[in-house]
């Protein structure tokens, strides 16, 4: 079975590497970006701390600083108007756990979305969709309780899963891919690929493929990566009918070079895109669907 290879993406500029990496990401327009610190002291390791954004575009690269952070472990993505948004996964009741910064870097807006987030991804309208994982589901914040929800970069809730015939709610949103103003959400149980557009009632398509953590779409073709214990680097090619998601082949995916992808991975879903950045690199590469005539 001859693997799938990534393809180099984008490189975090050799300057910025001995900073500390907080997280990284790949946003709506296909910007990679990486949120960065000094390394802490002891005295540093409580209240609010200065960061840097690295952006790297087609044009080349720039940085851009935040003064005042208050997330300790955050989540980034971009807005339209330059400006980027940071989220804790885990948050308590009072706590400022969204924060949003224009694009001068300066602190505008904080709110909550509900504890245990999975995903955190903006559109490019610059909504916030958020997918939590099971902690926050079946815990005691009824903010993250539906499993995945919509939310405007000003904390004003837009959508909120709740299950059309067909599916279940949702025990785990395992992977998340926005695109445009269409979200797919592929969530645990069911494993289920749900196509969310605007404020209609999500479309269901039945899948065998279970344990994915990326999904990739491009028109009626659809790709899944990952699964449980030694599949982690599989490879679904599939077809998309009016009410399910039917398996064509499967291989592996693999670096550009050939070799084994590491287990401990983030992986970014975007429409036909799945961006893949080991954890233990700055550097992403990506498989790209609609570079594919179709599937043998």
């Amino acid at each position: 079975m001859r693997a799938e290879r990534l393809t180099p993406y984008a490189r975090l500029p050799r300057a910025y590497r001995d900073l500390t990496l907080l997280h990284s990401t790949v946003d709506a327009f296909g910007r990679a970006h990486w949120l960065l610190r000094e390394r802490e002291s002891a005295e540093q390791a409580s209240g609010p701390y200065d960061a840097m954004v690295v952006t790297v575009a087609d044009d080349g690269f720039h940085e851009t600083r935040l003064s005042s952070v208050l997330p300790r472990f955050p989540r980034i993505d971009s807005l339209p108007d330059g400006g980027f948004v940071l989220a804790d996964g885990r948050c308590r009741e009072g706590d400022d756990q969204v924060q949003v910064f224009d694009a001068l870097g300066r602190p505008t807006w904080t709110f909550q979305v509900g504890d245990a987030i999975e995903h955190l991804l903006t559109d490019e309208s610059g909504d916030l969709w958020v997918g939590y994982f099971d902690e926050g589901i079946f815990g005691d914040d009824p903010l993250s309780a539906a499993g995945v929800r919509r939310w405007s970069s000003t904390g004003e809730p837009l959508w909120t899963y709740s299950p059309p015939p067909g599916a279940d709610w949702i025990s785990d949103c395992y992977a998340l891919n926005v695109d445009g103003r269409t979200a797919w959400v592929y969530p645990y149980t069911q494993f289920a690929l749900l196509e969310v557009c605007g404020d209609d009632p999500p479309r269901v398509r039945t899948t065998s493929v279970q344990g994915a953590r990326g999904v990739a779409v491009h028109g009626e073709r659809g790709a899944f990566l990952g699964g449980y214990r030694k599949d982690g680097d599989r490879l679904v090619m599939a077809s998309l009918t009016d009410t399910s998601v039917e398996t064509v082949s499967t291989t592996r995916l693999a670096r550009p070079d050939g070799s084994p992808l590491d287990d401990r991975r983030h992986v970014v879903s975007r429409g036909p895109r799945l961006y893949v950045r080991e954890q233990r690199r700055t550097d992403w590469a990506v498989w790209d669907i609609s570079e594919h005539d179709g599937w043998t």
